[in-house]
């Protein structure tokens, strides 16, 4: 049943990265508040994701393009646009960090949504209304070890989020950026079942051993549900005078220093 008053009956919502994780339940979010959902991903979402699959890879601009075409043969443009679609080329000591990682960690989470913008924001300026949602990371202001490309890309899709709030704020359109923090995705919890198979511990354990190194006042990792409401709250008019900001769903991480 859609979930009443939240304003989206009839407006149509893109989600990148929407086939599992915080993507799908963002999308499952928007569809329970009565939107029309697209979502855009390399594999597949569960069959009965209440969305239009377009399959995509926004690892380049052709990618890019041909999604923006899909959604608009298909939808005509959005209203909501979700940048989630993200990725690290993975761990690697920071000096040895070869140029082709750096630019692979920028191709993906910094210009996939760059590019998205550039492609279906115009139709937004155009009809004088629609929001963007940034999906960052908490690593953007905490670099995890060994994953500085990742986090200066995040840091970079902060930056721009920022500037682009500005460019368009005049004609309608708002512009944010969410910072999840330590969440229990799908692929999440597949490393913390690895992680607890090394150490002969079970999957909770593993989970408070990591809260607790992340310092996580809370003490738990968060739900992808958690991140989904806070996506859903601010593409909605209850928060029509928020834009350019960064809004963190962490379970109040606190910096060790």
């Amino acid at each position: 049943m859609p979930i009443e008053d939240e304003g989206f009956g009839g407006l149509r919502v893109l989600v990148t990265g929407g086939s599992r994780g915080l993507g799908e339940a963002t999308a499952r979010r928007f569809a329970a508040a009565g939107a029309t959902v697209l979502t855009a991903s390399r594999t597949a979402p569960p069959e009965d994701l209440p969305a239009t699959f377009v399959p995509a890879d926004l690892r380049s601009a052709e990618g890019a393009a041909k999604l923006a075409r899909r959604v608009v043969d298909i939808a005509g443009g959005v209203d909501v646009l979700v940048n989630n679609a993200g990725a690290t080329s993975g761990p690697m000591p920071t000096l040895q960090r070869s140029d082709a990682s750096w630019l692979a960690d920028l191709e993906m989470n910094l210009l996939s949504a760059v590019r998205l913008d550039r492609l279906l924001v115009p139709g937004m300026i155009e009809r004088g209304s629609g929001v963007v949602v940034h999906v960052s990371s908490i690593a953007s202001h905490l670099p995890p070890p060994a994953l500085a490309s990742y986090a200066a890309s995040k840091a970079a899709l902060n930056a721009y989020s920022r500037e682009l709030a500005t460019a368009v704020g005049r004609q309608g359109v708002r512009v944010v950026c969410v910072l999840p923090g330590f969440v229990a995705t799908p692929g999440a919890i597949e490393q913390h079942q690895q992680m607890a198979d090394s150490q002969s511990v079970t999957l909770d354990e593993v989970r408070q051993q990591l809260a607790d190194r992340l310092n996580v006042p809370m003490g738990r990792p968060g739900d992808p549900e958690d991140v989904a409401e806070m996506i859903t709250f601010l593409a909605s008019g209850r928060a029509k005078w928020l834009t350019g900001a960064q809004f963190r769903v962490d379970g109040g991480i606190i910096p060790t220093i």
